[in-house]
């Protein structure tokens, strides 16, 4: 786990819903970073149509230069095109990708995305497996990978590891997606693969991206587009962007802790009664503000590192 005591993100949220949804995050990382003993610095900066609009150009030269400083770069507005501009200034060399099913647990996957970074990803992954339940699924075709994996297994002590053909995965995948908890495999399967996991009928699914850099910022958001018919409403759903603020909590910042009671805190409110329109059916909507408060009030309950924890920073 990091000891670093403050952290500074850049903040892109772009347009249609990404402000407000920006807004929720910020409440949500103030809160998780006060009860595990840490600061989180923002600098929101220009970004896509928004820095269009103000400045005339979707990239301007300062969100480069924040981005580039930043600890994690956080979007909101994955499918903006001028997040490639932020990306191709970054090292970048693996995908992480964290899906949540409710009912029906919780998986991460990892992948390759720079050539040479199959041994980077495999080692992020072992530490992954490692800070959860001990456990690694590879997904592989080629002996070559799985002899990666294998190479890497000895310095893992621990880690029960499980090498499983793309066919041997795709039905546990669709029917059992907990039983893999993290998955590591090769870039050409990523995607696909973590398409495969979906919600029983009647639960949810969220999921949130991740780039992670050889070294500098990674950059991490919500797999939804923009929104714009509601943007403004305060209806948007904020569960993505928190489940991404709580992957750039523990892969991007090293704070598993934190984004654990995130995690943890999105996963309580989805199961409760005070959810936003997308999800309410018959009963009672909230609002954005109000489904994130209930996420709040829950973190102090769902956190499970209280033994060993520094004192909140006040």
């Amino acid at each position: 786990m990091s000891r670093r005591r403050r952290y500074t993100i850049a903040c892109l949220a772009g347009r249609g819903i990404g402000p407000e949804l920006m807004a929720e995050a910020s409440r949500a990382l103030a809160e998780v970073s006060r009860l595990h003993g840490f600061r989180v610095e923002e600098v929101h900066a220009p970004f896509g149509d928004e820095a269009v609009a103000s400045g005339g150009h979707p990239l301007p030269a300062a969100t480069r230069a924040a981005t580039s400083r930043a600890d994690a770069i956080l979007v909101a507005a994955m499918r903006e095109p001028a997040l490639a501009g932020v990306e191709a200034q970054l090292d970048l060399a693996a995908s992480v990708t964290s899906i949540r099913l409710r009912p029906g647990g919780e998986l991460t996957v990892f992948a390759p995305l720079a050539e040479g970074a199959e041994g980077w990803t495999i080692e992020r992954a072992f530490a992954a497996a490692r800070a959860r339940r001990g456990r690694l699924t590879s997904v592989g075709t080629t002996p070559e990978w799985r002899e990666r994996v294998e190479a890497a297994t000895g310095a893992h002590e621990g880690v029960n590891v499980r090498h499983l053909s793309l066919a041997e995965a795709l039905p546990v995948l669709s029917t059992h997606p907990s039983r893999i908890d993290v998955l590591v495999t090769e870039s050409t399967l990523a995607d696909a693969l973590a398409e495969v996991p979906q919600a029983h009928p009647g639960g949810t699914r969220i999921a949130a991206f991740g780039a992670l850099s050889f070294s500098g910022p990674g950059v991490f958001g919500p797999t939804h587009g923009p929104a714009h018919d509601i943007a403004g409403q305060g209806v948007a759903n904020p569960s993505e962007m928190l489940l991404a603020a709580s992957l750039m909590l523990g892969e991007g910042l090293g704070r598993r802790s934190a984004a654990q009671t995130l995690e943890s805190g999105i996963a309580s409110a989805l199961g409760g009664s005070r959810r936003t329109p997308d999800l309410a059916g018959a009963g009672v909507a909230a609002s954005t503000r109000e489904f994130v408060d209930v996420v709040l009030g829950l973190l102090p309950s769902v956190r499970t590192d209280t033994e060993f924890a520094p004192e909140p920073v006040t």
